[in-house]
């Protein structure tokens, strides 16, 4: 007769449960005068933003759409391309701009080759908000259509605009593009609410629940499965993160999937399957570099080398695994993206996500930066009257979403930031630790443990990708 083996404490322990994070979709609107929902923008904006639609695709001039490169970005572009050429403007007055690796809308080369294609009308989508001047220097009429977070005036001069970043729950620009485009001609919800899915899934992921106040999509589901859609976002949003930066790919495969109504078509085709293995192969190299934490915890920087965009899919995977009361911000800071420069991407973790007051990135940034730091000269003496280095960062750094911020700023800055955030010092508790050794206790760890932190990290990756922020 075998006997049992007696019960352990360590069998019955639980595991610690992960916070509960309240469904998207039930996040509280704002209410207008009548009492009605202020979803997915004020009503005036999307108001102006028809009437400029409509009267774009009756005025039969050139027109740009200059959409964002990642899922979201690309599907708002399709949306309003398809609607516009239903609505009677014809595919030879109808172009598109993609911009270069590292570059804005605002950059003077992209200014310039915006310009030279000689639009009277230009769409905007999902590339951000910021106050500045004309898209273009010449006579055109411009819409910007975004979700990032914006004040009243960050936005080019002369430029209509709609944005869904003061209506909660906060729609995708894809979302806001199809919202703002299905009334206008029967074909956009039969033809592009697959668009739409794939640009949402793209932002908010593929658990989201397509309740009120978002639009009904199962007739859609029916037609396409969820994993067929998840399936695009992934394959869209491969090319833009390779180091060869090829978003015309994700661009025409979806233009002809979407002409087609065959979705399925983008799981074929070979640049983006090879995209997304070269993608996949480069996040797994970069993704166990160790971290290194602030003195109070609030903040876990990684530090990766690489070409290829990966440091916000390394940030969105550890802000889904990283546990501490503490925690309120992931960054993953890249020194390869761009040359003399450092792309980094913030993520509110997971642990953190329910907390009062919300977390907001882009003020913890903004406070973090605004703090006076101890430069010195070349002789020693300490500059007392340069620039703060939130002056001296530029409109280039915490741009995005309060919950999902990032920036691209000169590597000799980002290092300061991190002096200013103490990223790598001690905390005064733990110096004391250090300082009165204690004994052992029985029930310390055994000194040959081998399932160590070290371990997973890695040696070899935290000598390669410099974890040291």
């Amino acid at each position: 007769m075998k006997r049992k083996d007696a019960p352990t404490e360590t069998k019955s322990m639980a595991k610690k449960p992960r916070p509960e994070v309240p469904e998207y979709h039930l996040t509280p609107s704002l209410k207008d005068e009548d009492g009605g929902i202020v979803w997915p923008a004020p009503k005036a904006q999307m108001q102006r933003a028809r009437d400029l639609i409509l009267e774009c695709a009756a005025a039969g001039e050139k027109t740009l759409i200059v959409p964002d490169k990642d899922a979201d970005g690309l599907t708002s572009g399709v949306i309003l391309y398809h609607t516009l050429n239903v609505l009677g403007l014809p595919l030879s007055l109808l172009s598109v701009h993609l911009l270069k690796k590292g570059n804005n809308i605002h950059t003077e080369e992209e200014r310039y080759a915006m310009q030279a294609q000689d639009p009277s009308y230009i769409f905007v989508l999902d590339q951000g908000s910021r106050k500045a001047g004309p898209v273009i220097d010449r006579l055109h009429k411009a819409l910007i259509i975004d979700h990032h977070h914006a004040t009243p005036d960050s936005f080019p001069a002369g430029a209509e605009h709609v944005t869904a970043c003061d209506s909660p729950p906060v729609a995708t620009s894809s979302l806001l593009t199809y919202t703002l485009c299905e009334p206008l001609h029967e074909s956009v919800g039969e033809r592009c609410s697959w668009l739409c899915i794939v640009g949402t899934h793209g932002d908010l992921g593929n658990t989201l629940k397509w309740e009120p106040p978002f639009p009904d999509m199962r007739p859609t589901f029916k037609v396409y499965t969820k994993k067929l859609l998840n399936d695009v976002v992934s394959l869209v949003n491969a090319p833009r993160r390779t180091a060869t930066y090829d978003v015309s790919s994700a661009w025409s495969a979806l233009l002809s999937a979407a002409v087609a109504s065959d979705p399925a078509s983008v799981l074929k085709d070979k640049r983006l399957l090879a995209a997304r293995q070269e993608v996949n192969a480069e996040v797994e190299r970069c993704t166990h570099t160790a971290p290194k934490f602030s003195p109070d915890g609030k903040i876990a920087v990684f530090t990766i080398h690489s070409e290829a965009q990966v440091h916000p899919v390394i940030a969105t995977r550890w802000s889904g695994h990283l546990n501490s009361k503490a925690l309120e911000i992931v960054c993953v800071a890249n020194t390869g993206y761009l040359p003399g420069k450092v792309n980094f991407s913030c993520r509110v973790p997971r642990c953190a996500r329910n907390r009062e007051p919300p977390v907001d990135i882009i003020q913890s940034l903004r406070s973090y930066a605004s703090l006076k730091s101890e430069v010195v000269d070349g002789d020693g003496h300490q500059s007392v009257n340069r620039p703060s280095l939130l002056e001296r960062l530029g409109d280039d750094f915490a741009r995005g979403h309060v919950q999902a911020s990032g920036g691209i700023v000169n590597a000799d800055e980002f290092d300061e930031l991190l002096k200013l955030m103490r990223i790598g010092e001690k905390s005064e508790k733990k110096r004391d630790d250090e300082a009165v050794p204690k004994k052992r206790n029985k029930g310390a760890l055994d000194a040959g443990q081998t399932n160590t932190l070290t371990k997973y990290f890695g040696r070899s990756s935290v000598t390669k990708e410099g974890a040291a922020a």
